[in-house]
């Protein structure tokens, strides 16, 4: 062979390995970059051939599958008082990527997940039939709170003290997923969605986090006893009225200028909701001490999923005292989403041991069986049950006599702490509504954690109060639990 046609040769084998690799690269990385890719219409044509699996309410699947009469997509997905339970399923969208349970268990509702393929389906990498989400939602509870908030805006968490199971999670004004689920009409629906400035699509229970107010003064009371600063809610306090805010002239005063809050007790500041008590008693602890309370709790933590990941409630840092003070009754730069407040009053009422919350209780497949369960949720303690105790009792002072009496309910011992949270730059805009509470059943022994804020209602702004708009909302779920 001459020199000529060796190098030809040698050239033309380089060219055969070449393409070889690069179809290599292509079929087996780019491929599955292409199959994975979310505008890739097939993926689309593949998850809609066959009815999705269904997320279950009560015993009841609140979704489900109906044939489409247009189009290339064989099924989509349908909802069953879609707006009721929409902060909870999400959507599963022709046209726009899943959210909230459907999308956090997408690969299990289309039977793309692993666990769910029998020896022949991976043999023949053929699709699964679908799982199911189990929920731990009472469709009571949850039928409760949505009726209460009504057309207020606002959001609301009910939790199961004891095992961590989220019996509620409301947020008004809702939408209704079926309007997003079919790419013919989608569009429409979704620039409506976007542009309402209620912000319908945004989940005010889990992902809303606003200033708590007053309701933040159970977690500086809960540092206080912990610390030692004080040795009981019925131990004096000392707190002048009104308090000066450290390093300024401004005074702070109460809302009630006749409430008994001059060196209060811990019982009577909650009961009276006394602004100096709270104010001094985050200066005197520190900011540190009061922070690592609240992270104890669960402010700070950016990878609370319930599944859903919840937003993020912030206790501040790197502050001047007098906004220390401020962060001792619910303001300056503190923020807190319903569920972190129903977490609060959770822990208080479980003897100070947080169960972790959580809204789904299984997955199973097709046939019921049981792919994962997430009932044995793990607990840590949050306060000593002493400290528990005494908190319990003060909360059951604000309900029996104090500012929450609206959230009584009648054959269950109740505890509770409003809140009315400043908003807009010197309190220019309409305050936000907050209460949460405990209740447990006289004769059941049920029990249930409640948070409820109102963003927003009609009531005029001097009718704006916790106990006034968000305690009745709280007693209505507090009695839907607790029902025998």
């Amino acid at each position: 062979m001459n020199k000529t046609i060796r190098r030809a040769s040698v050239f033309s084998l380089l060219l055969v390995l070449a393409l070889l690799v690069r179809a290599t690269w292509v079929q087996f990385y780019e491929g599955r970059a292409l199959a994975d890719d979310k505008d890739n219409r097939r993926n689309a044509i593949e998850t809609y051939s066959a009815p999705l699996g269904n997320i279950i309410v009560g015993g009841r699947s609140v979704t489900g599958s109906a044939p489409t009469k247009t189009g290339d997509l064989t099924y989509k997905r349908t909802y069953t008082d879609g707006p009721l339970y929409a902060a909870v399923t999400g959507y599963a969208s022709q046209a726009y990527a899943p959210t909230q349970l459907e999308g956090i268990y997408t690969d299990l509702l289309n039977g793309t997940d692993s666990r769910l393929k029998s020896v022949l389906d991976t043999l023949t990498n053929r699709r699964a039939e679908p799982g199911n989400v189990v929920t731990t939602v009472d469709p009571d509870v949850q039928k409760a709170a949505y009726d209460a908030l009504g057309d207020k805006k606002g959001g609301a968490v009910a939790i199961d003290p004891k095992t961590g199971k989220i019996l509620a999670a409301v947020s008004t004004p809702s939408y209704d997923p079926s309007s997003l689920t079919d790419a013919n009409t989608a569009g429409s629906a979704w620039q409506k969605l976007t542009t309402d400035p209620e912000k319908p699509l945004v989940n005010r229970a889990l992902r809303q986090p606003l200033p708590p107010g007053s309701t933040f003064k159970l977690v500086v009371a809960a540092a206080a006893l912990e610390d030692g600063l004080y040795s009981s809610v019925d131990e004096r306090t000392d707190s002048p009225d009104p308090y000066t805010l450290p390093g300024t002239s401004r005074d702070l005063t109460n809302e009630n200028p006749d409430a008994p809050c001059t060196d209060a007790t811990i019982r009577t500041a909650l009961e009276y909701s006394c602004n100096n008590v709270f104010a001094k008693m985050a200066v005197q602890l520190g900011q540190d001490k009061v922070k690592a309370m609240a992270e104890k709790f669960g402010f700070n933590d950016d990878k609370l999923d319930v599944p859903v990941r919840a937003y993020t409630s912030v206790y501040p840092s790197d502050m001047y005292p007098s906004q220390t003070a401020l962060t001792g009754i619910g303001q300056f730069d503190v923020t807190a989403t319903p569920l972190q407040m129903a977490m609060v009053s959770a822990a208080i009422a479980n003897g100070g041991k947080l169960v972790s919350p959580h809204m789904v209780s299984q997955i199973t497949d097709s046939g019921g069986d049981v792919l994962e369960d997430y009932d044995d949720a793990g607990s840590k303690e949050i306060v000593s049950s002493s400290t528990a105790e005494q908190l319990q009792s003060a909360m059951q002072t604000v309900v029996s006599k104090g500012t929450g009496t609206n959230a009584q309910v009648p054959g269950a011992t109740v505890g509770g702490k409003t809140g009315t949270a400043q908003h807009g730059e010197n309190n220019s805009q309409v305050p936000y509504a907050w209460f949460t509470s405990y209740g447990k059943s006289d004769s059941s022994g049920k029990e249930v954690a409640v948070a409820v804020v109102v963003e927003q209602s009609n009531a005029a702004r001097s009718e704006v109060s916790g106990n006034g708009l968000a305690a009745p909302v709280a007693k209505a779920m507090m009695q839907a639990a607790l029902k025998d």
